[in-house]
């Protein structure tokens, strides 16, 4: 009986023997799985990195396009509306110049003519209280007046009692003006008096300046203060001296100016030339902003 229960204990140590190497080997071969399982993982999880840097990359690369295209696109319009501005101020500039009148610039005095039916387009009397009793033709081209009555203004502002002694002068009037300073100073008259059609008082841009104290007297102008402030601030207005000491055309004329525009006149004023030296063409070129 002992001799059995030892052969029956010996068989169930085995069997739980066998029973143990199976479930040790379901173990191992559980972390086998495990290790197996993992090591994809990791790889699958590298692929996956790799994938997403390549991702990354290409979306970089495709950011870095677009970012390209855009800028460049954004400079084509911008250089478009670049030129649409320039091609518009063009045009607004050939349109001023074709709706300006070009005699407005021309150098008159013994160079360029004004026939007998030149007239101003518009014409706007001076104020009254800026007329000298003595004088007469007060009339200025109706685009003057406001840069005329500015400067007027402002010499009244600053003290001073500028009056217009004579403006605006048609092909009739300076007819009869120039032919009553022939018979009066024969052919020294030419020293001072245009030939009609060769004034720039039939513009209308043109004016001859007196005080209120000088009663009309044009002679010794030079020496008062309103001439003296004209010289400081007359371009600012858009106005310059056309005959001063030393011209070719006339005797000094200090009581003579006329219109050509803000950037004209500061132009002459900065380089200190003078008007009738300048060539006509480079003139001309100031036309278009002649009443800005």
């Amino acid at each position: 009986m002992k001799h059995l229960l030892l052969k029956k204990f010996d068989w169930t140590i085995a069997g739980a023997a066998l029973v143990g190497a199976g479930f040790l080997g379901t173990i191992i071969y559980a972390n086998y799985r495990i290790e197996t399982l993992e090591g994809k993982l990791a790889e699958n999880e590298k692929a996956s990195s790799a994938g997403v840097t390549a991702l990354d990359e290409k979306i970089q690369s495709l950011a870095g396009v677009l970012e390209s295209t855009l800028t460049e696109e954004e400079k084509k319009r911008s250089d478009l509306r670049a030129d649409l501005r320039d091609i518009t101020r063009a045009v607004g500039t050939l349109e001023r110049v074709a709706t300006t009148d070009r005699d407005l610039l021309r150098k008159y005095s013994k160079t360029y003519f004004l026939n007998e039916n030149y007239v101003p387009l518009e014409l706007t009397t001076i104020d009254k209280k800026y007329q000298s009793p003595s004088g007469s033709n007060f009339q200025v081209l109706s685009d003057v007046w406001p840069f005329l009555e500015d400067l007027l203004q402002e010499a009244e502002d600053d003290g001073l009692a500028l009056r217009a002694l004579s403006s605006y002068r048609s092909f009739g009037t300076q007819s009869i003006l120039k032919a009553q300073y022939l018979v009066t100073y024969g052919e020294g008259a030419n020293r001072f008096s245009a030939d009609q059609g060769y004034s720039e008082h039939q513009l209308g841009t043109a004016l001859d300046f007196t005080t209120a104290a000088r009663a009309g007297v044009l002679e010794g102008f030079e020496t008062t203060g309103e001439y003296g402030w004209l010289l400081k601030n007359g371009y600012k207005y858009g106005f310059i001296l056309s005959y001063p000491s030393g011209n070719e055309f006339y005797k000094f004329e200090p009581w003579h100016w006329r219109f050509v525009g803000r950037d004209l006149a500061r132009h002459l004023h900065n380089k200190n030339l003078n008007f009738y030296d300048m060539d006509q063409r480079e003139i001309d070129s100031y036309l278009a902003e002649i009443f800005d």
